[in-house]
This record gives C-alpha cells, sequence and structure tokens, in this order.
C-alpha cells in the first residue's frame, strides 16, 4: 500500500511523530510549510487568530499529489481547539484528491476531539483511524502501543 504522511509542524513535535510515522509505514513525507510566519510569540497569537477564522493561506509548492496514494496521512497540532489552518489549507488546495485518510494531531492537553471533527468536515471523509498525543507524549517516546494501533 502507497502511503503519504502530509503535515504541518510549528515547534517540530508533530514533525517528530510524522517522521516516526513516515518511517514505520515506508511512506514519502510531505512537509507543509506556509508562507504566512507563525514562529515566535507573534506568530503564535497569529496562528491561533488564523485556526479561529479558519483563514486559508498560501502555502509553498508541494512535492506529491495525494491523488498519487492509498493513504495520506494528515498531521498538525491543535490551535484553539481546531486543526492548525496551513493543513486545512493543504486539504482545500488539494480538494477531491483523498481517498482514504489517517488523521494525526498533537497537543499540550485538549481540542482533540474538535480538530477530528472540522477535518472529517474539511476533508469530506470519515477518517480510518486517528491518533492524538500530547506535547509530553510526543517528547518522552512513550507512544508505541498508540502508534501501532493507529497504523494498524
Amino acid at each position: 500500500m502507497k502511503s503519504l504522511v502530509a503535515y504541518y509542524s510549528r515547534t517540530n513535535i508533530t514533525k517528530k511523530l510524522a517522521e516516526n510515522i513516515a518511517s514505520k509505514t515506508d511512506a514519502d513525507i510531505e512537509e507543509i510549510i506556509p508562507k504566512v510566519n507563525y514562529q515566535g510569540k507573534m506568530g503564535y497569537a497569529r496562528g491561533g487568530k488564523h485556526a479561529i477564522q479558519e483563514k486559508i493561506i498560501d502555502l509553498e509548492p508541494l512535492k506529491y499529489n495525494p491523488e498519487d496514494y492509498d493513504v495520506v496521512y494528515l498531521g498538525a497540532p491543535v490551535w484553539a481547539s481546531r486543526a492548525a489552518n496551513p493543513l486545512i489549507s493543504y486539504i482545500k488546495e488539494n480538494e477531491g484528491k483523498f481517498s482514504n485518510v489517517k488523521f494525526f494531531m498533537t497537543a499540550g492537553g485538549s481540542g482533540f476531539e474538535s480538530s477530528f471533527k472540522q477535518l472529517e468536515k474539511v476533508t469530506s471523509l470519515k477518517p480510518q483511524a486517528t491518533l492524538e498525543l500530547t506535547t509530553k507524549e510526543v517528547k518522552s517516546g512513550n507512544y508505541d502501543s498508540k502508534l501501532s494501533d493507529f497504523i494498524g
């Protein structure tokens, strides 16, 4: 099965998880890079505002076409109880190109359920699986059993 891991990460927590998923599934990996700066304190505030507004932003050019994959793993951090808007922008840019999806989210503590519902709405797909991990779990590396269940 041909897999793609597409993710956005502001602080490299989601990136660490995405790379782990890609290595365990032998998937291609696509980092979603926004043309908007979300770094630092101002970027953090801008990200929360954009997430609440569900603002669609411009992204750097992408390498992979999700249509070419049997399953696409879509991941991002939770911002203001929503999926980070660079991921939403990626999904909108690739509308209709997903057949099977799995969602993974990272967060300081909460907002997973509303983020997953948002992703279902935006993709118009029910995910094959979801994975939610806190920043603490990802940093500790103690999530192998959750990851195995998610990958299947």
